[in-house]
């Protein structure tokens, strides 16, 4: 009886703690001829490593050409991902993917919106220059039953009303579809930095994980140009979290490089948070 005791003390204690999500944002970069000793090619296997190296439970990746997914599929291979090519709601165009570890989650609900006055189709939004999508997925710990929305999302880097209208309407759409109150978590290229208004505006509903976490490391830029030798002080990738359910543990910029390189001109964002 007294063992019986002690365990069902120890699984209480156990239960009393959150569960630790880790959460990478990352723009791989598109594969362009230009970028030349850059080109994906020649970062993929460093890039690929990176990840296996960190072992995110989630990673949303921005400017994924399908060639590029469908590398990073075949190579990360505790993972499996959602999305869809923003051009056609299918395999043409950048994807906004999240990669998941299916070994501890699995998606329970998955889809991809258009940043457009019309979501629900492929197409351009108010003045943006290209078509810009939100993926996300509501996820269940295969052990836990604990779940956690995720979202995942690339900008327009010219239209300032897009950037304006995409902010309102992601806000709009987890609030329409986390029903339950969930924990989510809010990943990346915004394209702007921290004093533009539409980061204001997430900002105000959201939590900036690195201005809640209680630890954060890297440089305070996401931004790198593959410039190697310039100090990194552009921000404009970001996890932001519901206001309750979770809470960041560590925030960081990850600034890993191989001769001189960088795997892609964005450093990704790497959060540890914590369910509770």
């Amino acid at each position: 009886m007294k063992i019986k005791s002690l365990a069902i003390s120890l699984l209480a204690v156990a239960s009393s703690f959150g569960q630790t999500v880790k959460v990478m944002s990352y723009n791989i970069r598109l594969d362009v001829e230009s970028d030349g000793i850059n080109r994906w090619d020649n970062r993929k296997a460093m890039l690929s490593g990176q990840v296996q190296f960190y072992e995110p439970d989630f990673m949303g990746i921005q400017e994924g050409l399908p060639h590029q997914v469908q590398y990073l599929d075949s190579v990360l291979t505790i993972y499996k991902y959602i999305g869809v090519g923003r051009d056609d709601g299918n395999n043409q165009g950048e994807f906004s993917a999240i990669f998941y570890n299916e070994k501890k989650y699995k998606p329970i609900q998955q889809s991809t919106f258009w940043l457009s006055q019309t979501p629900d189709k492929p197409g351009l939004g108010w003045d943006a220059a290209c078509n810009r999508v939100c993926t996300y997925g509501l996820f269940e710990d295969l052990k836990t039953k604990k779940q956690v929305w995720v979202f995942n999302t690339h900008f327009d880097h010219l239209g300032n009303v897009a950037r304006v209208e995409s902010a309102k309407l992601i806000l709009k759409k987890i609030n329409e579809l986390n029903t339950k109150n969930l924990p989510f978590i809010l990943t990346g290229d915004f394209n702007l930095e921290e004093d533009s208004e539409s980061i204001k505006l997430i900002a105000s509903h959201l939590n900036d994980s690195k201005a809640v976490a209680n630890q954060t490391f890297g440089p305070d830029g996401t931004f790198n140009a593959f410039e190697f030798n310039k100090p990194v002080t552009k921000r404009i990738d970001y996890a932001f979290t519901s206001k309750s359910g979770i809470s960041v543990e560590k925030y960081a910029v990850l600034s890993d490089s191989k001769d001189c390189r960088y795997p892609s001109d964005h450093p990704p964002v790497y959060v540890e948070t914590e369910l509770k």
